[in-house]
């Protein structure tokens, strides 16, 4: 499998946008056709070795402005507050027409469109970090200034590993509480159920194994149906049995609330960012 893009300049590689930077080479990008920045020379020095043309900024003032020159696509990696300030710096070196994407939270279409000549298309990308193992889920808004083209150039950065939902702007931040956020909820699920293996005596490890094991294994039991879920879990749910018994405790707690309640604060989150 070979994914093909535009010349690409990746701006700041953090956990998000390395993920992705990771997804794309996973799925066969040129590691050849893409000049990236970071932060600090160390980690640049570690994209080198894996084949990249990558600059420190902060040893190198140009280092941003250069990466651009000649990309078709830009991917905008750096923290939601540095966002504005990196536009106002590479501004005037972006490519007529050039495709400019940007992964953080709370950082609006019309703020980059702000920043950018006119003829530069922006879109929001808003994806999550499985997409560095190939299963993400990575939500796409496109700015009035983005064709479909340009939305076509962006979505295929993510759906080479991954799923794309395309959905308007006002929507990105309830898709990013989800599936934004959804890896953690998973995570800490997983933390919390190896606790309670451990509680009834198992060790760390036998913990896990069961834990993972059963999550692995149920997702993919899910996949592979093509079933709703609360089919699978009546289907494992016997009348009168221990599953059912276990399930009514689970279903006490209001599951459904505590993860309206968390997906409405990580919405709300990210409104005050965008206020910022």
């Amino acid at each position: 499998m070979t994914i093909e893009l535009p010349r690409t300049a990746l701006l700041g590689v953090g956990s998000m946008s390395g993920a992705v930077l990771d997804g794309l080479l996973a799925a066969g990008l040129d590691p050849a056709t893409v000049t990236l920045t970071t932060k600090s020379e160390q980690s640049a020095a570690a994209h080198r070795e894996r084949g990249l043309d990558a600059t420190a900024s902060d040893t190198d003032a140009d280092a941003n402005r250069a990466a651009v020159r000649g990309a078709g696509l830009v991917v905008l990696g750096v923290k939601p507050y540095a966002i504005g300030d990196l536009l106002d710096e590479v501004a005037a070196d972006l490519e007529p027409g050039a495709v400019v994407v940007s992964v953080a939270v709370g950082t609006t279409i019309a703020s980059m469109e702000a920043k950018v000549p006119t003829g530069v298309r922006v879109v929001r990308a808003l994806p999550n970090t499985p997409i560095g193992v190939g299963h993400g889920v990575t939500g796409i808004s496109a700015g009035p200034s983005a064709d479909a083209e340009a939305v076509a150039v962006a979505s295929s950065v993510f759906a080479a590993a991954g799923t794309v939902i395309e959905v308007p702007e006002a929507q990105l931040d309830a898709l990013s509480a989800v599936s934004g956020s959804g890896p953690a909820y998973v995570f800490l699920l997983v933390e919390e159920w190896q606790r309670a293996a451990e509680s009834l005596g198992f060790t760390h490890d036998q913990a896990a194994a069961m834990v993972q094991g059963t999550l692995r294994g149920a997702v993919e039991l899910l996949a592979a149906s093509g079933r709703e879920p609360s089919d699978l879990r009546r289907a494992v749910t016997s009348p009168n049995g221990t599953t059912e018994r276990a399930v009514a405790v689970l279903q006490d707690a209001d599951l459904e609330g505590t993860f309206e309640r968390a997906s409405r604060a990580a919405i709300a989150r990210a409104e005050e960012l965008a206020a910022s």
